[in-house]
């Protein structure tokens, strides 16, 4: 079985923002995000492999391979094309939480939005309380 390349490291999470955000605004929405998931998750973000700010962790094994490992709870990328938020199960049940979130593009993993102001960040608490409680109750 591969080896997973997205673990946590020890890069500095600013420093990676500063050098990998590629215009104002998504410095500042990246500042934004970053102290929005913090305060509601209440975990410190962490680099995930090369590109991903991760807040929490959870242990999973897949239901259709021998795959395993570990993955942020939520987080977020500030991408070249558009801001990447890892914050939705991709459960069925769940898509009504995409209804009052606001300007998006849904990718297999992941939501893009091409600046935080597009989208309602009350909603997008709520659909991370979801993930959360999703992840929690499916993993422990």
């Amino acid at each position: 079985m591969a080896e997973l390349k997205t673990k946590v490291t020890a890069d500095d999470v600013l420093e990676f923002i500063n050098t990998y955000a590629d215009t104002e605004q998504k410095r500042n929405d990246s500042y934004e995000l970053l102290k929005i998931m913090q305060d509601f998750t209440g975990f410190e973000p962490k680099m995930w492999g090369a590109s991903i700010i991760g807040f929490g962790s959870y242990h999973y094994k897949s239901e259709r391979s021998r795959q395993e490992g570990d993955w942020p709870l939520v987080g977020f990328s500030p991408r070249k094309a558009a801001i990447s938020l890892y914050v939705f199960t991709g459960a069925p049940e769940h898509e009504y939480l995409l209804k009052d979130l606001g300007k998006f593009k849904m990718g297999k993993a992941c939501i893009y939005v091409k600046r935080l102001s597009d989208i309602d960040v009350e909603s997008l608490k709520r659909m991370m309380k979801v993930t959360i409680d999703f992840l929690h109750a499916k993993y422990g």
